[in-house]
Parts: structure tokens; C-alpha cells; sequence
């Protein structure tokens, strides 16, 4: 999956918690994230909260179709929570690759 897809797929899907996403698209989106924070904060800080507010759904819903790749519930983003330790194993999860057979389906 290309950057643009990337971004395409978790604005359309940015209510869907079912199915899958791979890594690439995963870490496109955080790469996306990550560099639109930066600049929309850099021109004004209210501009860069508003847009955290606006991904936050879209980042749910990719990060929970990520831990389906491997296998793992949704709800174990919730593990990032817990700082530093917590942080470390969403990371660790998230660079893993596609478990299959999988009980989410077909990637």
C-alpha cells in the first residue's frame, strides 16, 4: 500500500473496526499523522489540536484493524495506556507481521 492509499483507506474507513490493515498502511497512517501534527501545530497550536481530535477515530479504527492482522482483539490498544512499558508493546505488536490462519479473516 502506497502513502496516498494509506491515507485514503483510514479516512473511508475510519468507522470500521472490523477486518484488517497491514503494516504498510498502518505505518503509512502514522507516518501521515505524525507530519500533519507537526506542521498544523507549527502554524498554530489550536490548528494542531483540532487536527489530533479529527484523526483520533480514523487512529482507532486503523490501529484496532493493525492487532486483527495479528490476530489480537481491537481492544488490546488499550494496553497503550500504560506509559513507556505500554507504548513499547503497541510498537512491538504493531511491527509484527500478518498471522495467519486468522480468526479476523483475509487480509
Amino acid at each position: 500500500m502506497t502513502f496516498v492509499d494509506a491515507i485514503k483507506s483510514g479516512f473511508t474507513n475510519y468507522l470500521n473496526f472490523e477486518g484488517r490493515a497491514s503494516r504498510s498502511e498502518f505505518w503509512w497512517w502514522v507516518l501521515f499523522v505524525f507530519l500533519a501534527s507537526l506542521v498544523t501545530t507549527l502554524i498554530h497550536h489550536l490548528l494542531g489540536n483540532l487536527f489530533s481530535l479529527a484523526v483520533l477515530l480514523p487512529g482507532l479504527a486503523v490501529t484496532a484493524r493493525r492487532l486483527h492482522d495479528i490476530d489480537r482483539s481491537g481492544w488490546w490498544q488499550l494496553v497503550g495506556i500504560i506509559p513507556v512499558i505500554g507504548w513499547l508493546v503497541m510498537v512491538y505488536w504493531c511491527l509484527q507481521p500478518a498471522r495467519e490462519p486468522n480468526r479476523f479473516g483475509t487480509a
